[in-house]
């Protein structure tokens, strides 16, 4: 038994000024890491590509990894990334195969296609007519019609934060090696609902995600072979950004049919609770310093999410809104993750450790497409930390994948240690403040550029939660995004 295992994951918020290229994927270096190199950069890891890695090894099979190419959130994957990743994968496939695993997204944009994974499946099974495909797919998939047709078994995460990636690369692939072996008939139902739910509302251990996961467990557990809730991703102005769902029975369509539309109609009936309302900024930061005031001794920090500008969903990562509010209002003893100013870290650099510092912080990068030109703040403070910004996530998430922050230091304006970086990365596990000398549980604040990740490694550290509204392309203002492309009518945006 021969198996090609690959990775290509990108999700694409086409609102982003970020660029993609080749290089984005590459962590490290100047291509994604290819063969045993890729072997070694994800075995033992919590990703789907280890799952598949592990499942081969287990069965005694052969089998190769012709690229693993993940990259940050960010805009539009430039044309010819893409080509070379799916050249890689393709090439491979052509060598000849029993089967394909891949670790995909689904909501990969790129320069000329609305779908990339669709098309990367479309030039596989023009390949290999026949051959299974299982492919593991990220919650805030937004399923095209081709992900489906191209492909033999889809398996989706079923939690957000994704803390089951590795398991999700079990399901897929376990289900293709026991078509090979003649003990399963997958076949899959799929299906969209008109509806584009808020990610700050999309938290798996909230309601009304929290049972549409919970059923689709459920009816694995009653003979599904796979079944997965999609919440979409919605700062993508594609057609078919938004929620859908996928069930793979065991020879039965039309109990897929059946289950899909159940996870479906759930979804639909459930759609207001997936509408998030915005607070003000002022009242954030007012809401915050109260319930610090009144935190006990010992407890957690407040912790304050700039969830409009998180580069896990494409933001630039460089707005000082909330920052600079945080500034304003005198909040003292608080941790900022992070600022990415590349330009900003070379200049603590050159000063040292130790050494008092004014900069023009953040604010570097236009957003043409929301109509927002990139407003810096001077900041004062002393080089408190320079370092690599190399590390490996401890986890639930992501756990033992290695993380590569940039040249990073840490500007301390003696009430706000500000965490500054050179490459994306959401603060989702305890080894990104760690690795920076931070302890979080000891700060009064902690601000995070995440949405619903940050839950994965620190929600058990904060005392409580203020959902701050920054600026940046990651809003969920839908108004501020401008939906033109997605199908209508779809709700929130229609009175449906």
């Amino acid at each position: 038994m021969k198996l090609v295992i690959a990775q290509m994951k990108h999700e694409t918020n086409t609102f982003s000024p970020v660029p993609t290229p080749l290089a984005r994927f590459a962590t490290g270096a100047e291509v994604p890491p290819e063969g045993d190199a890729a072997v070694s950069a994800y075995r033992g890891t919590g990703s789907a590509i280890a799952a598949f890695i592990d499942l081969a090894e287990a069965a005694g099979a052969e089998y190769t990894v012709p690229i693993a190419a993940a990259a940050w959130p960010s805009g539009p994957v430039h044309d010819a990334a893409f080509e070379y990743i799916a050249r890689k994968i393709c090439a491979a496939v052509v060598q000849g195969c029993d089967a394909v695993l891949l670790d995909l997204h689904g909501a990969m944009v790129t320069q000329s296609l609305a779908d990339g994974e669709g098309e990367l499946l479309r030039r596989i099974r023009a390949i290999a007519p026949d051959v299974p495909i299982g492919v593991a797919l990220d919650m805030h998939t937004n399923l095209y019609d081709a992900m489906v047709d191209h492909s033999t078994v889809i398996a989706g995460y079923q939690t957000y934060p994704h803390v089951d990636v590795y398991e999700t690369g079990l399901r897929a692939g376990k289900v293709v090696l026991a078509m090979l072996a003649g003990k399963a008939r997958p076949t899959m139902a799929a299906g969209r609902a008109p509806m584009l739910p808020h990610v700050m509302r999309q938290g798996s251990d909230d309601s009304p995600n929290q049972e549409l996961q919970a059923r689709c467990r459920e009816m694995e557990a009653q003979g599904a072979l796979c079944a997965s809730l999609f919440v979409g991703f919605p700062n993508a102005d594609i057609e078919f950004a938004g929620l859908s769902a996928v069930v793979v029975t065991d020879g039965d369509p039309a109990l897929a049919t059946r289950w899909r539309d159940e996870l479906l109609a759930m979804a639909w009936e459930k759609r207001q609770a997936f509408v998030y309302r915005i607070e003000p900024l002022a009242e954030s930061m007012a809401r915050a310093k109260a319930l610090a005031d009144a935190k006990p001794a010992g407890s957690g920090p407040v912790v304050l999410l700039d969830h409009s500008d998180n580069c896990a969903s494409g933001g630039t990562m460089d707005t000082m809104t909330v920052l600079g509010a945080m500034l304003d209002a005198g909040l003292d003893g608080a941790a900022a993750f992070a600022i990415y100013d590349p330009a900003a870290v070379q200049q603590m650099i050159a000063a040292g450790v130790g050494a008092g510092i004014t900069l023009a912080l953040g604010g570097k990068l236009d957003m043409p497409a929301i109509g927002l030109k990139g407003e810096p703040r001077t900041v004062t403070g002393r080089v408190k930390l320079v370092c690599d910004g190399r590390f490996r996530n401890y986890g639930p998430m992501g756990r033992g994948e290695q993380v590569d922050m940039g040249p990073t230091a840490v500007l301390d304006t003696g009430k706000i240690q500000i965490v500054v970086i050179s490459d994306h990365v959401e603060p989702h596990d305890l080894a990104a403040f760690t690795a920076v000398g931070i302890a979080p549980e000891r700060c009064r604040y902690l601000m995070l550029k995440s949405r619903v990740h940050w839950r994965a490694g620190l929600r058990s550290l904060a005392h409580a939660v203020v959902e701050c509204a920054g600026t940046g392309v990651c809003s969920s203002d839908y108004a501020l995004l401008g939906l033109h492309k997605v199908r209508r009518p779809i709700y929130p945006l229609d009175p449906m």
